[in-house]
Parts: C-alpha cells; sequence; structure tokens
C-alpha cells in the first residue's frame, strides 16, 4: 500500500505524454474514432509503456514533470500532425484548381468544413494509415520517446523550433508536390481557353469551360491518386521513422 502514490504518480506522469501523442499521431487520433476508444486506447498504451517510463521518471514536483511530460508529448505529436496536415492543403489546392471549392463538407476526421476533396484525401490517407500498418510505427515512436527524451529532460527550444521548421516545411513541399499535376492541368487548361475565347469570341467559354474542368479534373484524380497517396505514405512513414529513431 505504500507504494500506491508512488505507482499513481508515475502512471498520471506517463499517461500525460502518452495521451497527449494519442491525440495527436496520425492514425489513432482521428475524430473518426469514438472519443472513449481513444482514451481507452491511450489508457491501454500507458499501462503497456508504464514499466519501461517507470524507471526513468524524475523526482521532484510533480507538477513541472507533468507538464514537461505534456510539452514533450504535444512536441513529438504536433510534429507528425504537420504531415497529415498536408494532405488537407494539397486537397484545397486540387479543389481550387478543378474550380470545386465551392463543394464544402465536414471533414470526418478533423470535425471542421473543407472542400470535399481534401476530405476525401485526408480520409483516404487516415485509412491506408492502417492498411499499411503506420500506426504500428506511430505507437512505436511512444516508446521511442523515452529513449529519446527521457522524463524531466525538457527538449530545448531552439531544437523543437527547428524540427518544428523543419516539418512544417516538409509539409508545404509535400503537399505542393502532391497537387502539382493540377497545377499544371489548370495552368494549360485556362491558357487553352484564353486561345480559345480571342479565336471565337461569341463562344460562351465559361459555359464549356467548368464542366470540362470538373470532368478531366476528376478524370485525372481517378488516374494520379493511387501515386499522390503513395508520396504522402512515403513521407509520413519517414517521419514516423524519425521519431523512432531510425
Amino acid at each position: 500500500m505504500t507504494l500506491a502514490p508512488e505507482w499513481a504518480a508515475a502512471f498520471m506522469l506517463a499517461f500525460a505524454r502518452v495521451g497527449t501523442l494519442v491525440m495527436l499521431l496520425p492514425g489513432v487520433s482521428e475524430r473518426a474514432l469514438p472519443t472513449r476508444i481513444r482514451l481507452a486506447m491511450a489508457l491501454v498504451l500507458t499501462l503497456v509503456f508504464l514499466p519501461i517510463a517507470q524507471p526513468l521518471l524524475p523526482r521532484g514536483s510533480l507538477i513541472a514533470a507533468l507538464l514537461m511530460e505534456i510539452a514533450i508529448g504535444f512536441t513529438l505529436g504536433f510534429t507528425a500532425r504537420l504531415i497529415v496536415a498536408a494532405l488537407q492543403t494539397a486537397g484545397t489546392v486540387v479543389a481550387q484548381d478543378l474550380g470545386l471549392s465551392y463543394a464544402q463538407t465536414i471533414d470526418p476526421t478533423a470535425g471542421s468544413q473543407g472542400t470535399a476533396i481534401a476530405n476525401l484525401l485526408t480520409l483516404l490517407g487516415a485509412t491506408l494509415v492502417f492498411v499499411t500498418d503506420l500506426h504500428h510505427l506511430a505507437i512505436s515512436a511512444i516508446g521511442a520517446s523515452y529513449m529519446k527524451l527521457p522524463p524531466g529532460a525538457l527538449p530545448k527550444a531552439g531544437d523543437a523550433l527547428s524540427l518544428a521548421m523543419r516539418t512544417m516545411a516538409t509539409g508545404f513541399a509535400l503537399a505542393v508536390k502532391i497537387a502539382a499535376p493540377f497545377a499544371v492541368f489548370a495552368i494549360v487548361f485556362n491558357v487553352g481557353l484564353g486561345v480559345l475565347s480571342r479565336m471565337m469570341p461569341s463562344l460562351q467559354v465559361f459555359f464549356i469551360a467548368l464542366p470540362a474542368s470538373v470532368l478531366l479534373g476528376m478524370l485525372m484524380l481517378l488516374a494520379v491518386i493511387g501515386v499522390m497517396m503513395g508520396v504522402y505514405l512515403d513521407a509520413l512513414g519517414d517521419v514516423l521513422a524519425l521519431l523512432n529513431g531510425r
């Protein structure tokens, strides 16, 4: 019984990091999963990683250690989340290029409103995380975080900011890479319409442009969506491998 307060404190500190990571890591943090399931997952993973974390837990102020654990979990989880946000950015760009930016729906993975194509890509990305077992990498990154950042060892602000900036740059580059075919398509299509309107001034270009843009764009999306998601999964796998120290 004398060990109960010490065990409770260790569980609380471990849950602070694991729970924060579960709420942010790709796959396991999606809003499509009910809150109770995510909470149960966080509790189970805390019990799994508690034997690893307990010997490393610092002695001293419990409140300070708790805040440091939350900061570490948020830093690592937010890093991975920036890559996931690249799909939403790329989908928004694709929708604008195809003239479908007005088609707004609720994103089931984030609970916010976005374009239909962006929501399709984010939902497909979340599904592929489980299909390709990348969620195993996300879970193993929780255990690896105790080796790279032991409890009580708060990451330096400069290192955390550098990691966030590099990941943000990677996320924007990934979004541009995914949406690049549609940006090229939009440029070529609009230039062609401009030439056509000059050659045939009496032609109602607008009534031809929008249906043709949507039709050709959707055919193009069907042709390249496999490559788009492959590029996304490769980038996400690299970030998760980095969090695992590989």
